[in-house]
């Protein structure tokens, strides 16, 4: 089974190809999509063990010549040394605007290759084949690109749509169970914002998804995708809607900043930035008792983290105010206004609003 969603933009819209067994069939998709013919495959050393050589097979028999860049593995990689790696690798191996880029592994990977292609002679094209639920259903859909800065995640970047974005649910069988759940939170997150029946779903096929089905995980993909794409095709560069995507980011980002990359997976820390969203929409009256309730029994039940870890409320706030949201010093964060719809709120003061959250 082969689903395709298009995100539509225009002359840049591109094809979202999700199903089971088909990283063997990209050197084909490529080809359909006219994709240059010399690429430089991009993975980092745990995900080219695994899958390097089914794409090697796939780019050969599709004649694409190709040059392997492999990174090291982690979040705390994701950054503008590692960056310039790719650019010498790309440079000494006369790689120029005719040519392009893969990113195969998860969201730091898709990131850092993406802000690679964007920058790169000014552009060069590129292709998402995502490895990681998280990167599946989030970071290698919509074409924002980044690496962290030691004050703060995804501060430098631009954003720069792929060409394609390949997903084959597969590959999640070789992620530990932690991993898995990490992906989970962005899915949820789909449900929370946009679609109540999806949440609904999610309520009820949790343990199939926790289990890797086949079946559930490219549904999750596919409905997590479909609801991505639509909010890019009204809002590509986050100037409204798009920004309903960032719920639970805010204090997430806080968590990953403060604790230092890598200690939390993304994924956990927006599962704690969703409640500490929910209990401040219910703070403000936009949700109730009972729907705070329901996100944290989905989240526990995916095995997730639920509070914050005991950092000050001034280390917060501080790690708030570098918050790509923040305009004139004022934060806008994302509310969930029940289940299945989200609104904007203006938070001038930081600081009043945790403060009830966050104490203890």
């Amino acid at each position: 089974m082969i689903e395709k969603i298009t995100v539509p933009l225009g002359n840049r819209s591109y094809p979202i190809i999700i199903g089971a067994s088909i990283l063997d069939s990209l050197g084909k998709h490529l080809l359909e999509i006219n994709f240059p013919k010399r690429v430089a495959v991009i993975s980092n050393s745990v995900v080219g063990q695994l899958y390097s050589e089914v794409v090697r097979k796939s780019l050969r028999e599709a004649d694409i010549e190709f040059l392997e860049i492999i990174l090291p593995d982690g979040e705390e990689f994701k950054t503008l040394q590692t960056l310039e790696q790719i650019y010498n690798q790309l440079i000494r191996n006369n790689f120029d605007r005719s040519t392009g880029l893969i990113a195969l592994g998860g969201g730091v990977i898709g990131d850092m290759v993406g802000f690679a292609a964007a920058t790169f002679l000014r552009g060069v094209p590129f292709v998402q084949v995502p490895t990681s639920l998280l990167a599946q259903v989030d970071s290698s859909v919509g074409g924002k690109t980044a690496v962290n800065h030691s004050l703060g995640k995804n501060l430098i970047g631009a954003f720069y749509q792929p060409e394609m974005v390949l997903i084959d649910v597969e590959t999640l069988n070789s992620l530990d169970p932690r991993e898995v759940a990490a992906g989970l939170a962005e899915v949820v997150k789909y449900g929370v914002i946009k679609d109540k029946a999806f949440f609904e779903w999610l309520e009820k096929k949790y343990s199939d998804l926790q289990a890797c089905q086949t079946d559930a995980l490219i549904e999750a993909v596919k409905r997590s995708c479909q609801i991505k794409a639509d909010i890019v095709e009204v809002d590509e560069k986050e100037g409204s809607i798009r920004a309903f995507l960032n719920y639970g980011h805010t204090f997430g980002h806080a968590v990953e900043a403060l604790s230092g990359y890598g200690q939390w997976k993304h994924g956990e820390a927006v599962a704690i930035g969703m409640v500490v969203a929910a209990r401040i929409s219910l703070q403000q009256g936009l949700c109730n008792s009972d729907d705070v309730a329901r996100i944290v029994a989905l989240l526990k039940s995916l095995n997730l983290p639920v509070e914050p870890p005991e950092y000050s409320l001034e280390d917060y706030v501080a790690a708030m105010q570098r918050d790509k949201k923040v305009k004139h010093g004022t934060l806008t964060l994302v509310l969930n206004q029940g289940i299945g719809s989200v609104t904007l709120a203006q938070v001038p003061d930081i600081s009043a609003v945790f403060s009830k959250i966050l104490a203890p």
